[in-house]
């Protein structure tokens, strides 16, 4: 699935999803000034961790807290992207120093990479070419559960079955 044409669905636990709060979800970062405001008023035990990230419909940045479900940071909406970032300042510039797609609920495959580098372009912020942690999230077509793939085993870790090469996490892609 080409992650921008669709987005992702979340797909985790549906008790998670219904526990987000009508207009709530994570900070929307759409500028340098932006993150610039927002990164200003995080502590440095804050900064010591990553982030949780999503990537709206709208192309827009939004961070929460590293314990924060992405679907409560996507305010329980489709994404373009989700997963876990952090920041370093270098030469009085902030810049990302891991970012991954790291996200149980919304599984989204490494091609979201696009549109997650495109968010972190509008917000200014300095970035690595790829993922620096990239997650490969498969669906199990026999017991339907999600995997995640490890060292190219695609293999289920619950049945044992074979897992597609392709990602198929959400069925109504």
């Amino acid at each position: 699935m080409r992650a921008r044409k669709r987005g992702y669905r979340y797909v985790g636990p549906v008790g998670l999803k219904a526990a987000v709060r009508p207009g709530g979800g994570g900070c929307r970062i759409g500028s340098a000034a932006e993150f610039g405001d927002w990164i200003a008023g995080r502590s440095a035990v804050e900064l010591a961790e990553p982030f949780t990230f999503v990537v709206g419909v709208d192309g827009a940045l939004r961070l929460a807290p590293r314990r924060s479900e992405h679907v409560a940071c996507a305010g329980g909406a489709r994404v373009l992207g989700a997963g876990e970032i952090g920041f370093v300042r270098e030469a009085g510039r902030w810049a990302v120093s891991e970012v991954s797609n790291q996200s149980t609920g919304y599984c989204p495959d490494l091609a979201s990479w696009p549109d997650v580098a495109r968010a972190l372009d509008r917000a200014g912020l300095d970035r690595p070419s790829g993922f620096t942690h990239a997650v490969v999230f498969r669906r199990c077509p026999g017991c339907q559960e999600h995997n995640i793939v490890r060292e190219d085993d695609f293999v289920c870790v619950f049945c044992g079955g074979d897992l597609p090469e392709r990602w198929n996490v959400d069925p109504a892609a």
